[in-house]
């Protein structure tokens, strides 16, 4: 089992950037497809980026160009550069690990973190 910490959240104005990362412990993360997910108050846990086992990445439309996934295994740590941020980009960001799929869809998931707050103000 496979434990995840997100940091790196905050307030930001639009158009600044943020870096957030995601540390693993209990296994080692080049086990997993890992993802990142947000949900906005009053919305559903949508898909933001996920990056395969071999470092193969893709992202949710609204994100590219945007935002880059990233993985150090040797460091057992995902990170996800967000920049040029919008004040849609607002929300709760978790990342989750899977072993068998690379899913965009959160029920495929079977790890979560307990999420970081972004908060991008106009």
């Amino acid at each position: 089992q496979v434990q995840l910490v997100e940091s790196g959240g905050g307030l930001v104005q639009a158009g600044g950037s943020l870096r957030l990362s995601c540390a693993a412990s209990g296994r080692a993360i080049s086990n997993y497809h890992m993802g990142w997910f947000r949900q906005a108050p009053g919305e559903e846990r949508g898909f933001v980026a996920v990056i395969t086992r071999g470092g193969g990445t893709r992202y949710a439309d609204s994100v590219k160009g945007r935002f880059t996934i990233s993985r150090d295994n040797a460091k057992n740590t995902v990170y996800l550069q967000m920049n040029s941020l919008k004040p849609e980009d607002t929300a709760v960001y978790y990342c989750a690990a899977e072993v068998s799929v690379v899913a965009t869809t959160p029920n495929s998931y079977d790890y979560w973190g307990q999420g970081t707050q972004v908060t991008v103000s106009s």
